[in-house]
C-alpha cells in the first residue's frame, strides 16, 4: 500500500466516525519524518478515541499496524504513526491551539547566515553607516537661585 492510499484510507476510516475537519498535508517536500499528515478532530474524547480506534481497525484489515500510538488514555490529541502517514485526531481546543495545518503549509523560512553555503565566510557588507545623531538638548528647565 502506498503512502497515498494509506492517507485516503485513514481519511475515509475517520469520515465514517463523523470526524470533522479532515486535512490530508503532503509534507514530503518539507520534512523527512513522512509523506503526508491526516488531521481531523471528534467533539469529544469519546470520539476521538473512537475515530482513533476506525483508522486503526481500517488498516489492519489491509495489513497495516502502526508503529506507535501516543495520547490515546487522554484523547484530547491521539497520534498514530504508520511510518509514512502520521495521523493527528484532536478535540477542537488542541487542534486550534498548535495549529499544524498552518504550521506545515508555512513556507520554509530561511535564516541569514555569515556563511555562502560552501564553508567561506562572506565579506562583510560595505553599507555606509551613517553619522551619530548630535544628542538633543534637554527640555527640562533647572533653577537656578
Amino acid at each position: 500500500m502506498t503512502p497515498l492510499q494509506l492517507s485516503r484510507l485513514i481519511a475515509d476510516a475517520a469520515a465514517d466516525k463523523k470526524a470533522r475537519g479532515i486535512v490530508r498535508l503532503d509534507i514530503r517536500q518539507k520534512s523527512s519524518i513522512a509523506d503526508y499528515f491526516v488531521i481531523c478532530e471528534g467533539d469529544t474524547d469519546r470520539q476521538v478515541r473512537a475515530i482513533t480506534d476506525a483508522i486503526i481497525e481500517a488498516a489492519r484489515a489491509k495489513g497495516v499496524r502502526p508503529l506507535r500510538t501516543a495520547g490515546y488514555e487522554e484523547g484530547s490529541w491521539v497520534v498514530l504513526d504508520y511510518a509514512s502517514v502520521i495521523v493527528h485526531v484532536f478535540l477542537p481546543g488542541e487542534r486550534s491551539y498548535y495549529d499544524l495545518e498552518s504550521l506545515w503549509k508555512a513556507p520554509a523560512r530561511t535564516r541569514a547566515s555569515a556563511s555562502s553555503g560552501n564553508g567561506e565566510k562572506k565579506a562583510p557588507s560595505k553599507r555606509r553607516e551613517s553619522p551619530p545623531k548630535p544628542a538633543r538638548p534637554s527640555r527640562r528647565r533647572v533653577r537656578t537661585a
